[in-house]
């Protein structure tokens, strides 16, 4: 019995491993208002997110020690120079990380974009429900959240600003 059970077991373990890491499960419905959080900036600036209304912002919710967290911050780069051209601003929201780890993590980093680097203390994490990493959020400049979801390659990423942007 256990040797029949042992390959559904596989396969079901299998299904449930993808399905958790490649759905966009509880994410914000596209045109829904972006929830909005204060938090203070690696110079200790205080920040809210809205702040930024009126331009485009890319809401990236991650950590310094995740490796896919690292990949979306080379997608950032290589679209780097379409998203400064189309006033792009990227807010970064580093959750579990201290204001040292951030500083060595974005050492010699270029993104090319308008960027804030935040030290989460709690209220990101809560107002997005943070449940995977990163976690990449396009919010348009009305305040509403164009695309919520996992890991954005550039090629994407430009696609989906120039929806917003009406160009496409």
């Amino acid at each position: 019995m256990k040797r029949l059970l042992a390959p559904f077991l596989s396969v079901s373990l299998s299904i449930l491993i993808v399905l958790f890491f490649f759905s966009p499960v509880a994410a914000i419905e596209a045109g829904a208002p972006a929830p909005d959080f204060e938090l203070k900036t690696i110079e200790g600036k205080k920040v809210r997110l809205s702040d930024y209304k009126g331009q485009i912002i890319l809401l990236k919710l991650a950590t310094t020690w995740c490796p896919t967290c690292r990949q979306q911050t080379e997608e950032i780069k290589e679209a780097g120079k379409f998203l400064a051209a189309k006033n792009v601003i990227v807010v970064d929201v580093f959750l579990q990380d201290s204001e040292k780890m951030v500083r060595e993590y974005l050492e010699g980093e270029d993104l090319q974009v308008p960027f804030v680097a935040l030290l989460d203390d709690g209220s990101a994490h809560k107002a997005y429900n943070v449940y995977l990493i990163p976690r990449v959020l396009l919010i348009d400049g009305n305040f509403n959240v164009r695309r919520d979801g996992s890991l954005l390659p550039a090629r994407e990423l430009i696609k989906q600003v120039q929806k917003i942007t009406g160009e496409s």
